[in-house]
C-alpha cells in the first residue's frame, strides 16, 4: 500500500449530500456537495480526490463557525487540498461547488449518444466510477475504506429520466421545465458503488422481489427486449437471498442498459449499469450462448450487492475476491436457473482456460498483489482476478465441501457487514466452518504465488507417484509449490476407488492397495491444474472416454493440447486423441478438440497441407453433422441446438466443406430476407462461414445490416462475423469503420482485436493499424486500449512476429505494464510452437 496514493486519516467522511445539475448538451456538469466528517485529529488541511473539477468555493464548518479554504490540486495524486486559517476538530462539514465535463472516455461522468428506433440522436449522461473515476463526478475520499452514506439530487429536463442507487424521496417541478428530484439516502457504502443516469430512458412496471421493488431501464424504444432480463432479474436475486441467507441490502434495483459502456456490467448499489448486450434480447432470435451471458451476467452483479457491496474490500489488491466470488456466484444463479444448460461444464470450458492463457506465463502475476496507482487497480480486471479467482473458489468448495463452504461464506458477511475486509477475513471464516481442511494455508498458495502446477501421475506397484511442478507454456526453472486439493478416481484390480488428498509435497506415493489400471487425478475436473499420465494410464484414459464426465473428458482433451503448446507431446498426440471424440455429443468438450484444431490450423498449417487437414476435420465431424442435420426437432434441448452450430461450423470453416457452405449461403439469404423460422444457432453459425468465404457483396451486406440493427445481440453478431472476412481489403474498411465512429467506441478495440487474430488477413491488418496508430487508438477509451496489445497473440507468422515487440515495448501505457510482457510472451510461444511443429502436420497429414 503506497502512501504517496492513499489519503491521510486525519478526515473521515460520514454521510454526502450530492447536488448535480447536468447539460447534456453542452456536455458539462455543475454541482455541490456537502459532506459531514469527522476530524480525528486537529487539523488545518483536509484532502480529498478530485480530478477534472473546477472546484469554485471550499468551506469548512466546526462548531457552528465557517471557514473559507484556500484549494490547491495535485494533478498526479488526483487530489485536492483545502487549507484552512484555523485548526479544527472533531464533528464537521465540508461543502464544496465545482463544475465538470461529460467526458467521452466511458469513465466518471459520462456522455453517450445513440440513434433512437426512431432514427433520431438522443443524447445520455451516466456513470462509472470503479475503480478511482468517483473524483471526476464530484470531490469525494475516492477509496473504498471511506464507507459512507450519499443522497443524491439531480436536476435535470422534465422529459428525461433520472435513476440513482435509491428511490425517489421528493420531486420539484421548476420555473425552467427542469425537474429538481432527490433521492432516499443511501446504506453505508464505498464512492465507487455511486451511480447516477439521465436520458431519454424508460422502465418496465417493478416487480417486487422479496420486498425489493426491481425495473429493467432502457433507451427508448427497447421495452421490448426486457422480458428475458427481468425473469434473469428476478430468479437471481431471490436465489442470492436465500443462499447468502441475508435480506438484499437496498431499497430497490434497477438494471439500466447503457449504449456507451466500456465494461460488461457495473454493481453500483441499486443502480446496476449494463452494456445492452449483457442485458437485452429478443428471446425468439437468440442463441442459447447469447442468454446464459444475459443471466450470468445479471447474476453477478446481483451477486455483488452483498458480495463486495456490503462487505468490501479494503484497498484495491482485494478486488480479486469481490470479482472472483460474484463470477463464482453467477455460476452458481444460472446452473441453479438452468440446470440443463450445465453451466459448470462451460465454465471449465470458457473461464477456466481463459486464466490459464495469462497463468501459464512467466510473465504471468499473483491474483492478489500490491496494488499503487489507479493504473495498478485498473489492471486487476483481468483474467486472473475473474477466471483464476472463481476457479480455485470453485476448487475449494468442491474440496471441502458445498454446505461447509457456504456456512463459512454466510459467517462471513453477516460479521463484517457494512464494513471492510481484507482476504484473510473470508480465509478465518472458511477456516472456522471447515474441521478438516486448513483453508487459508491451502488457498494463500494459489492466490499469493503466480502460476499454476501441473501433476504428474505414474502407476507403482502399490499405487500411483504423484508429482507437482510449475506449468510454463515456455518451459523454464521454476520451484513453486502448492498445496493441491485433489480428488482422484480409478480401478485397482477391478474394483474402483475414489480418493480425496492434499498434494502438499514434489513427490507424493498414494497407496491404492496394488497397482491401477486407470487412473483420473482430477475427478469432477475441478482442480486449478494440468494432469499428466504415463503410457499405459495415458492410453486407458483415451480407451475409457465414456466412462469420463463431460468436464472430465474436455480436461483430457485441453490438457492434452497445453502439453503440446508446451513441448512435452508433439502435435500428433493431440490429433490422434481428438479422433477418439467421433461420437461425443457434449459441445462444451468439442470445444476443447474444436480449438486445438483451430489453433493447428492458425499457426501450423501450410498451404500445401491445408487441403489434407481439411479432410482430417471433415472426417472427424461429418458424421456427427450428418445425425445433427440443418433443422433442430421440435423436443431438441438447447445444448443440441448449440452443438448443431458448433459442428456445421468447424465443418464449413476448418473442414473447407462444400455442400455446407452452399447451404450456409441459403440460410444467410433468409437471415436477410427476416425468416425468423431460421434457429438462430444456425444463423451464427452460417453468418461465420459465409464470412470466411465471403466477397466485397457479403461484406457490403454485413455492413448494412450491422448499421440497421436495433437488437443488440444481431448488431453484434455482424460485428463480430465480419472480422472473419479473409481478405486485406475487408481488414482495410473495417479499420475505416473503427476511425469514421460507425463501430462504437465501446467496441473499437474488441473488433481491433479480432482483426488481428484472422489467420489470413491479420498481418496486413497489423500493418495499417500501425500506419494508423495514433488516429485508431484515439477512438478507443483507454481502459480498453490494452485489448489491442493482447491481440498480437495470433501473429506467430515469420516476417510478422518480429515487427510486433520493439512496437508495443515503446507504448507509454501505464495500465498495461503487466498486459504488453504477458501478450509477447503468449506470442513468443505461438512462434515456437509454429517452429516446433509445422512440418510435423504436414507428415501427420501425409
Amino acid at each position: 500500500m503506497s502512501n504517496e496514493y492513499r489519503l491521510p486519516t486525519n478526515v473521515v467522511p460520514d454521510a454526502y449530500r450530492i447536488h448535480l445539475e447536468p447539460d447534456l448538451e453542452a456536455a458539462t456538469f455543475a454541482g455541490r456537495v456537502s459532506i459531514d466528517v469527522d476530524f480525528t485529529e486537529p487539523s488545518t488541511e483536509v484532502t480529498l480526490n478530485a480530478i477534472e473539477l473546477d472546484v469554485n468555493r471550499a468551506t469548512v464548518s466546526t462548531d457552528g463557525r465557517s471557514q473559507e479554504a484556500e484549494i490547491t490540486f495535485d494533478e498526479k495524486l488526483e487530489r485536492a487540498t483545502l487549507t484552512l486559517p484555523e485548526e479544527v476538530e472533531g464533528p464537521g462539514a465540508v461543502d464544496m461547488e465545482f463544475t465538470g465535463i461529460l467526458n467521452d472516455q466511458l469513465h466518471g461522468f459520462y456522455k453517450s449518444t445513440f440513434t433512437d428506433v426512431d432514427g433520431v440522436e438522443q443524447t445520455i449522461a451516466t456513470t462509472h466510477f470503479e475503480s478511482t473515476d468517483a473524483r471526476r463526478a464530484f470531490p469525494c475520499w475516492d477509496e473504498p475504506a471511506f464507507k459512507a452514506t450519499f443522497q443524491t439530487t439531480l436536476v435535470v429536463p422534465s422529459d428525461l429520466m433520472a435513476v440513482t442507487n435509491t428511490a425517489e424521496e421528493s420531486r420539484t417541478e421548476l420555473d425552467d421545465g427542469r425537474v429538481e428530484i432527490t433521492h432516499v439516502e443511501t446504506m453505508k457504502m464505498s464512492t465507487y458503488l455511486v451511480a447516477f443516469v439521465v436520458g431519454p430512458f424508460e422502465a418496465t412496471e417493478p416487480i417486487n422481489v422479496n420486498g425489493t421493488p426491481v425495473r429493467i431501464v432502457v433507451p427508448r424504444g427497447k421495452l421490448g427486449l426486457t422480458s428475458y432480463a427481468e425473469k434473469a432479474a428476478e430468479f437471481c436475486l431471490d436465489f442470492l437471498s436465500k443462499y447468502y441467507d441475508i435480506p438484499y441490502p437496498g431499497d430497490k434495483v434497477d438494471h439500466i442498459a447503457i449504449p456507451d459502456f466500456a465494461f460488461g456490467a457495473m454493481e453500483n448499489t441499486g443502480c446496476i449499469t449494463y452494456r445492452e448486450t449483457a442485458l437485452l434480447l429478443d428471446e425468439d432470435n437468440a442463441s442459447q450462448s447469447e442468454k446464459e451471458r444475459v443471466l450470468d451476467v445479471i447474476g453477478h452483479e446481483l451477486a455483488h450487492q452483498w458480495f463486495g457491496n456490503l462487505v468490501t474490500m479494503e484497498w484495491w489488491e482485494g478486488i480479486w475476491l469481490n470479482e472472483a466470488f460474484a463470477s463464482f456466484m453467477e455460476m452458481k444463479a444460472t446452473d441453479s436457473a438452468r440446470p440443463d444448460w450445465k453451466r459448470w461444464v462451460t465454465f471449465a470450458s470458457i473461464e477456466r482456460p481463459w486464466a490459464y492463457r495469462t497463468d501459464e506465463l512467466m510473465n504471468t502475476r499473483p491474483v492478489e498483489f500490491e496494488v499503487h496507482s489507479p493504473e495498478d487497480a485498473e489492471e486487476m480486471f483481468d483474467a486472473l482476478t475473474y477466471g483464476k479467482g472463481s476457479a480455485v473458489l470453485r476448487m475449494i468448495e468442491r474440496f471441502i465441501g458445498e454446505d461447509v463452504f457456504r456456512r463459512g461464506v454466510g459467517a462471513y458477511l453477516r460479521t463484517h457487514s457494512y464494513d471492510n475486509t481484507v482476504t484473510q477475513d473470508l480465509w478465518a471464516a472458511l477456516d472456522e466452518a471447515s474441521t478438516e481442511w486448513p483453508v487459508g494455508e491451502i488457498m494463500d498458495t494459489w492466490i499469493l504465488q503466480a502460476g499454476f502446477p501441473e501433476v504428474t501421475v505414474e502407476a507403482t506397484d502399490t499405487g500411483v507417484r504423484l508429482t507437482q511442478g510449475r506449468f510454463l507454456v515456455i518451459p523454464g526453472d521454476d520451484d513453486t509449490l502448492w498445496k493441491i486439493p485433489m480428488r482422484i478416481r480409478g480401478e485397482v484390480d477391478g474394483t474402483s476407488f475414489e480418493k480425496t488428498l492434499l498434494l502438499h509435497e514434489i513427490t507424493t506415493e498414494v497407496d491404492l492397495g496394488g497397482r491401477p489400471t486407470g487412473v483420473n487425478a482430477n475427478s469432477g475436473g475441478d482442480g486449478f491444474y494440468r494432469t499428466s499420465y504415463d503410457g499405459d494410464l495415458t492410453a486407458a484414459l483415451g480407451d475409457r472416454l465414456k466412462d469420463l464426465d463431460p468436464v472430465e473428458r474436455y480436461v483430457l482433451a485441453s490438457d492434452t493440447w497445453a502439453r503440446v503448446r508446451s513441448g512435452a507431446l508433439g502435435v500428433g498426440a493431440f490429433l490422434d486423441l481428438a479422433k477418439r471424440y467421433r461420437d461425443e455429443t457434449d459441445q462444451a468438450v468439442w470445444s476443447a478438440v474444436l480449438g486445438g484444431l483451430g489453433s493447428i490450423s492458425h499457426h501450423l498449417v501450410t498451404d500445401e497441407a491445408r487441403p489434407r487437414f481439411s479432410q482430417y476435420v471433415r472426417d472427424l465431424v461429418e458424421p456427427l453433422a450428418s445425425r445433427l442435420g440443418w433443422e433442430p426437432g421440435a423436443d431438441e434441448d438447447d445444448l443440441t441446438r448449440k452443438l448443431r452450430g458448433l459442428i456445421l461450423g468447424a465443418l464449413g470453416v476448418l473442414g473447407d466443406d462444400g455442400p455446407t457452405q452452399d447451404r450456409a449461403g441459403e440460410s444467410v439469404d433468409r437471415v436477410f430476407d427476416g425468416d425468423t423460422d431460421l434457429d438462430p444457432e444456425v444463423a451464427r453459425a452460417a453468418l461465420g462461414i459465409i464470412a470466411h468465404r465471403g466477397n466485397d457483396v457479403d461484406l457490403d451486406r454485413y455492413w448494412e445490416a450491422y448499421k440497421t440493427a436495433t437488437d443488440p445481440q444481431i448488431k453484434q453478431r455482424y460485428e463480430r462475423t465480419i472480422t472473419s472476412f479473409d481478405s486485406d481489403d475487408a481488414a482495410a474498411r473495417t479499420l475505416d469503420r473503427i476511425a469514421d465512429g460507425t463501430v462504437r467506441s465501446q467496441d473499437s478495440a474488441i473488433v481491433a482485436n479480432l482483426l488481428l487474430a484472422n489467420r489470413r488477413s491479420g498481418p496486413t491488418a497489423w500493418r495499417l493499424f500501425t500506419e494508423r496508430w495514433e488516429e485508431l487508438v484515439e477512438t478507443m477509451p483507454s481502459t480498453l486500449r490494452p485489448r489491442v496489445a493482447s491481440g498480437v497473440t495470433a501473429l506467430s507468422q515469420p516476417g510478422v512476429a518480429e515487427t510486433i515487440p520493439p512496437f508495443l515495448e515503446d507504448l507509454d501505457w501505464p495500465n498495461a505494464v503487466k498486459t504488453i510482457p504477458q501478450a509477447l510472451e503468449t506470442l513468443r510461444s505461438n512462434v515456437l510452437l509454429r517452429e516446433r511443429e509445422t512440418e510435423a502436420v504436414g507428415e501427420y497429414l501425409g
